[in-house]
């Protein structure tokens, strides 16, 4: 921690009372949970807290600040998700809150090492294309998953932290340029602007329209690094350029959406409440019904609504828990996200990688939040760490992990040259 800010024994403590009191919330408010169903999200929460507390101790890093929160809103997420309509343990909510934590430090390990990454980028960009092959050959413009057994993985997910990763990899290659009609260009920006271009027709193509904002943020602020960069000397009839194409592009993009996402760019939902609509004036009334303070822990009925646990979970808990709460919730992940401030990235390729990182959380919490509340057109984008699946729980703690590198990075300094034999000589 730091010396101005919570000591690691206080943010442990914030968070166990944090916890405990949401416990004691679902006691007192929800409608007579059987003592067993209680007594086993009693023992989930704490002991994946006491858990995580152990693992924080067995390995010395620059910071627990990200680790700490992390645990403190999974667990938060883990009692949203087990107090849906009855009180009852998520275990699969639980599961995939373990594999979060367990992404993160493999986020962690993975992305500190800037070299490392440098040197493995041409696999980075085969992964990006074996990802979007797999979605191609398994998935459809209706399914956007692919199923194995009892579980369901989407390969866009993982797409995320891999294009978040190219773009911060590539940005020390920008010195390196060579002359193209009347620009001078590096060759790693045009390969991110193939892949780039690849993903947004793909998603544009299966009709995940909900993540082309995330990935076109991601991008956005990489090429804003970009233009930032000290070496990148890119000239002010380039940035126009840039700028002009950007606003055609989504010119183009609203005029020949599908006609199913202009139907939700008009449509009246209460005027076809029984139709389009309904997702979501059940939303907007359930977030009416619960009010600033909710009905209680599982004395909500939002959960007889389709995605009530993924899509719109928001409104889910604003209508059990109130709209205070669900405001609570969305702002410490929105701490979580500006802890990286505290300590300042030390090099290009961390500052990059954190702007990508918040780029991709601040997309889909608007995007989930906004949708939900019926600001903008619903996107079926889950809200990050809250919304149950697998594959966004596995994707939000790597991109933590992430975030954790950015703050930790690991340099390896090139090794001492020995000194001449004649100098040695002397030193003898």
């Amino acid at each position: 921690m730091y010396k101005n800010g919570l000591s690691y024994v206080a943010s442990i403590t914030l968070m166990l009372l944090t916890h405990l009191s949401m416990l004691g919330i679902v006691l007192v408010r929800s409608a007579l949970p059987s003592g067993r169903d209680f007594a086993l999200l009693v023992l989930a929460v704490l002991g994946l807290d006491l858990a995580g507390i152990v693992a924080f101790a067995c390995y010395r890093q620059m910071t627990y600040t990200l680790d700490i929160m992390l645990l403190g809103i999974l667990n938060m997420s883990l009692i949203f998700q087990s107090c849906f309509g009855s009180i009852h343990l998520s275990v699969k909510h639980l599961f995939f809150c373990v594999a979060a934590l367990v992404s993160c430090e493999a986020g962690f390990l993975l992305a500190r090492n800037h070299e490392w990454i440098r040197r493995q980028k041409k696999y980075i960009y085969l992964l990006c294309i074996l990802i979007m092959l797999s979605i191609v050959l398994f998935t459809n413009k209706d399914r956007k998953w692919i199923l194995i057994g009892s579980f369901s993985i989407q390969p866009s997910e993982f797409l995320k932290p891999c294009f978040v990763l190219l773009c911060a990899a590539s940005i020390m290659e920008l010195h390196k340029k060579v002359k193209l009609l009347f620009f001078y260009v590096s060759k790693d920006t045009l390969c991110l602007c193939g892949i780039t271009l690849l993903i947004l027709a793909l998603q544009w193509w299966c009709h995940d329209l909900g993540s082309l904002p995330t990935f076109a943020a991601v991008f956005g602020c990489a090429l804003i690094c970009r233009l930032c960069y000290p070496r990148a000397k890119i000239h002010k009839t380039a940035i126009a350029a840039m700028c002009v194409v950007g606003v055609l592009v989504m010119i183009v993009a609203w005029m020949k959406a599908p006609e199913y996402v202009q139907r939700r760019l008009h449509v009246d939902i209460w005027a076809d409440r029984y139709g389009d609509g309904y997702q979501q004036c059940e939303a907007l009334i359930g977030i009416a019904r619960g009010g600033w303070l909710g009905l209680g822990p599982g004395n909500g009925s939002m959960y007889k609504i389709f995605a009530y646990e993924s899509d719109i979970v928001f409104c889910s808990i604003c209508e059990e828990w109130g709209l205070l709460y669900a405001g609570i919730t969305v702002l410490i992940i929105l701490i979580m996200l500006t802890t990286v401030l505290m300590n300042p990235p030390k090099s290009y390729y961390h500052a990059t990688m954190t702007v990508g990182v918040t780029a991709v959380f601040l997309a889909q919490m608007a995007l989930n939040i906004f949708g939900s509340c019926n600001l903008i057109p619903f996107t079926g984008v889950t809200l990050p760490f809250i919304a149950q699946g697998g594959s966004s729980m596995i994707t939000c703690g790597f991109l933590v992990g992430m975030l954790k590198a950015g703050q930790s990075p690991l340099f390896h300094h090139a090794a001492s040259r020995r000194k001449p034999s004649a100098e040695r000589g002397r030193t003898a």
